[in-house]
């Protein structure tokens, strides 16, 4: 969430880089009044700069006229497929396997703001009972905004469930909008969502039967016959370019003829589930750019939202602000218009929350609240006394704290919450057991918050850091045959297209075994646990052995392991000490996760920890082995990827951990 102040509407359109030279009208674009036009089955609003067309009554986005270009977005298509919102649900009436898509067409609309300066129009469909089964069972209220020299127009949406209704689950919803794919002028062809992730991409066409090979699921193809040879052999998939919450502000495509860009700028997180390291899809193959407000990707079925039909349910998703630009000077049209997007980006941020839209769902930031504290850690095996929980994050209305554990929270929704944090460098969650209750223009000072993070003893040995993640484990190079070129030299090398099946390669017959105080786990310990891939193409449960020493055992006392997971997808950990048939493991997760991140190119999904209590019995003095078996295997995207492990032994004992 933004911490700064709000300033004036104004202030938007500072960094648009029209380039006047190209015409000498756009001097004086910023100068235009909007305007609104409507026709028999459009809407048209325009300010001078951008035009966009709207169908009536359904609301979806049928054109984007600027820099000359008479419509940016793929005429190709049907007028109901080029930009519009969409969900996925799940109740009576819905079909597929994964639930029924409704693109939200809108059987109403209305001129909600018409003046010089702003134009807002809403689009809605109101439920009845006649509907049951036939459509979700919502009313949904979705608005589109232009500005006064703004470079681009905003949307933004409500979504309502009444007592009373059907059930149902939401599992997904967004705005997506597909770009013009031809080789006409306007046509965008080079991909930017980060500042390592940019790159000329393959087309659309590539992606067809005729020129590309289905590999293991739909969305990932390999090209063997693209109209550009530059991409022949290399694997496109959407995945690939997916991007945690935190970094999720810009992503979108540049086109060279004439030179200009296409951004979704997204400014804040309140209105995204999951939190800041939740994954979503960016921009991919299309050209497709998308607002993805809620999913169940990298997390399954824990992230369905689920309505009962005594429920009410309002919320808000947006406002999002999709941004064009041109140049303003000679040179890299990559680089600049990247540049530029960011710094629109940026100013979109500080003017949040916007003072413009007109919702009343929409709070101001007069409206809202906002909260400060300190966030102190304290592990004894650490240090003496509490240290700063220095890069802490929280989840929904969310900040970072900075090296000494200070943080603030503005613009917070009036409502009740609970303060979580995690800190990079210790395994699970603070929670304050105190509801905080905001309210509008007042501040709430917490003062000094402690956690106090999961230990009973000091540890004996570890493996991995606990950061939620498990980039920093081994990550092998990617078959061949399978490459995306952009990852070759990028520290998101996992992103690659099939590294599960690398496990077989690297263990062929036995699984891993890792020695303590030998082995490197950036070099020796797998990123991900998976099955292992056997001649007939079928795939096995895995074993994977901790090798370690224990001196000075204390056989009547406690030890604990401590097994932080980054991801897990329909997976059974089994944990054993010493005796790897025994019949009963120690210790079982039984079946967890359906985050699907291993097929997913994502190095995380949700997180577990699992805290196992050991008698010291069951160790014995001088060699140890801790069994690690991964079950229920029925397919190869099956697995967990680990975060950290430690073993502590007994607060009072006295051993060394050397083989």
């Amino acid at each position: 969430m933004s911490n700064t102040t709000h300033q004036s509407r104004d202030k938007l359109v500072t960094d648009t880089t029209i380039d006047q030279s190209a015409n000498n009208d756009y001097s004086n674009l910023a100068l235009q009044p909007v305007t609104l036009n409507i026709l028999d089955k459009y809407i048209v609003l325009d300010n001078g700069i951008v035009q966009i067309t709207l169908s009536k009554p359904e609301g979806s986005i049928t054109g984007i006229k600027y820099n000359g270009v008479d419509n940016l977005l793929d005429v190709v298509n049907d007028e109901i497929n080029r930009g519009y919102w969409d969900l996925v649900w799940i109740g009576n009436g819905s079909t597929g396997k994964k639930g029924s898509l409704d693109r939200l067409q809108a059987t109403d609309y209305k001129i909600i703001l018409q003046n010089e300066e702003q134009i807002e129009i809403s689009f809605t469909r109101t439920w009845n009972f006649s509907q049951e089964g036939k459509a979700v069972p919502l009313n949904f209220d979705k608005r589109y905004i232009i500005l006064r020299g703004s470079s681009g127009f905003y949307t933004y949406g409500t979504y309502e469930h009444l007592n009373g209704w059907p059930d149902f689950q939401l599992t997904n919803t967004r705005v997506a909008l597909k770009l013009n794919r031809d080789n006409s002028s306007g046509s965008f062809k080079y991909m930017a969502i980060d500042d390592d992730r940019q790159r000329y991409m393959p087309i659309q066409l590539d992606r067809s039967p005729e020129r590309g090979q289905a590999l293991a699921y739909p969305e990932a193809v390999k090209l063997v016959n693209p109209v550009e040879p530059q991409f022949k052999g290399e694997v496109d998939d959407k995945y690939q370019y997916s991007m945690e919450n935190k970094d999720n502000r810009v992503h979108g495509w540049i086109s060279t003829d004439p030179p200009m860009g296409f951004w979704q700028i997204t400014p804040t997180d309140e209105f995204r589930s999951a939190g800041p390291l939740k994954q979503c899809l960016a921009s991919h193959v299309g050209p497709t750019t998308l607002a993805i407000f809620h999913s169940t990707h990298y997390s399954g079925a824990d992230l369905i939202m689920e309505f009962n039909k005594n429920e009410s349910w309002k919320k808000m998703y947006g406002p999002v602000f999709i941004h064009l630009n041109t140049l303003s000077k000679q040179g890299d049209p990559l680089h600049q218009l990247w540049q530029d997007a960011k710094k629109q980006m940026e100013v979109e941020v500080q003017n949040w929350p916007y003072n413009f839209p007109q919702s009343k769902e929409y709070p101001k930031s007069h409206q809202r609240g906002s909260l400060s504290g300190k966030l102190l850690l304290f592990d004894k095996y650490v240090s003496n006394f509490p240290i700063s929980a220095s890069g802490a994050f929280g989840y929904q209305f969310w900040t970072e704290t900075d090296k000494d554990g200070n943080f603030r929270i503005n613009n917070i929704r009036v409502g009740n919450y609970n303060i979580y944090g995690w800190v990079p460098g210790f395994i699970g969650d603070y929670r304050d057991g105190n509801v905080v209750t905001i309210t509008p223009g007042a501040h709430k000072e917490m003062g000094v918050l402690v956690y106090k993070p999961p230990r009973n003893g000091p540890t004996l040995w570890e493996i991995g850091t606990p950061d939620r993640s498990a980039a920093e484990f081994f990550i092998p190079d990617p078959n061949p045959d399978y490459v995306n070129k952009l990852y070759l030299n990028n520290t998101q090398k996992y992103r690659q297209y099939g590294l599960w099946d690398r496990y077989t390669d690297l263990y062929p017959n036995n699984d891993l075994i890792y020695t303590v105080g030998l082995n490197d786990y950036r070099k020796d310990w797998f990123f991900a646990q998976v099955a292992r891939r056997s001649n007939n193409s079928t795939y096995t449960d895995t074993t994977w052995q901790i090798r370690f020493g224990l001196q000075n055992r204390t056989e009547t006392q406690t030890y604990a392991l401590r097994i932080a997971l980054a991801t897990a997808h329909i997976s059974e950990l089994q944990v054993r000490i010493n005796k790897a048939d025994e019949k009963i493991p120690l210790f079982t997760s039984g079946v967890i996760g359906k985050d699907n991140s291993i097929a997913r190119h994502g190095i995380h999904g949700l997180y577990w920890l699992f805290n196992i209590e050991i008698p010291g019995s069951l160790f014995v003095e001088g060699n140890n082995t801790i069994f690690l078996t991964r079950t229920n295997t029925t397919t190869p995207f099956q697995g967990i990827m680990y975060d950290y492990i430690r073993l502590e032994g007994p607060a009072t004992a006295s051993f060394t951990t050397h083989l």
